[in-house]
């Protein structure tokens, strides 16, 4: 018995001993680091500026081509705040509050009511750019949108494209809402920094 257990050691301390060597053998003797300090010149980020974004984001429940659907929709038994309901959003982002206006882009994402006392929404959408020099750039926003009161600040949490490493906040006021079909326009001012 006492052999049989030396004989499963030994056993396991040459596979042991044999993974160490083929380690080795892989990576020889480069030192992989998981975090290291990178030049921002290397990586060609330029110097840092603000841009105010200015447009109206159309969330549209109604009529046959809605950009704003229910997934999730809230319990029978829940109250005005609709808590648990998730709308996924692909809402067109225009230059005026008409929706005939030129578009520039699009809001995709999803929101969300996680209050339970008020109409509190979670956002998480990404504004992506479909105009001019930002065309396939994102700024992403993720943050609490407390509906009824008259401005809403959220922050900017980053982007892609010309947006890489952005921050900021979004300011949102509603400019129309119609409580039959829920459809609404809203204002956003977004100020970002970026490189």
């Amino acid at each position: 018995m006492a052999t049989n257990s030396a004989f499963h050691f030994l056993t396991i301390f040459i596979l042991i001993f044999i993974s160490i060597i083929t380690i080795q053998v892989t990576y020889g003797d480069e030192e992989y680091e998981f975090i290291k300090a990178v030049d921002p010149t290397a990586i060609k980020m330029k110097e840092e500026k603000l841009s105010h974004f200015r447009f109206f984001w159309h969330d549209i429940l109604s009529g046959k081509t809605p950009t704003s659907i229910t997934v999730v929709p809230p319990p029978k038994n829940n109250s005005f705040t609709a808590f648990g309901l998730v709308n996924m959003i692909d809402n067109p982002l225009t230059l005026g509050p008409e929706l005939s206006s030129k578009m520039v882009g699009r809001a995709q994402g999803f929101y969300a009511s996680a209050s339970q006392e008020e109409i509190g929404l979670l956002m998480t959408m990404n504004f992506a750019f479909i105009q001019g020099k930002y065309y396939g750039s994102t700024i992403t926003v993720v943050g609490r949108n407390p509906a009824s009161n008259m401005v809403r600040e959220m922050p900017v949490i980053g982007g892609s494209g010309l947006f890489r490493y952005a921050r900021g906040y979004a300011l949102a006021t509603t400019y129309t809402f119609d409580p039959k079909s829920g459809d609404a326009v809203v204002e956003y001012n977004v100020y970002v920094m970026h490189y």
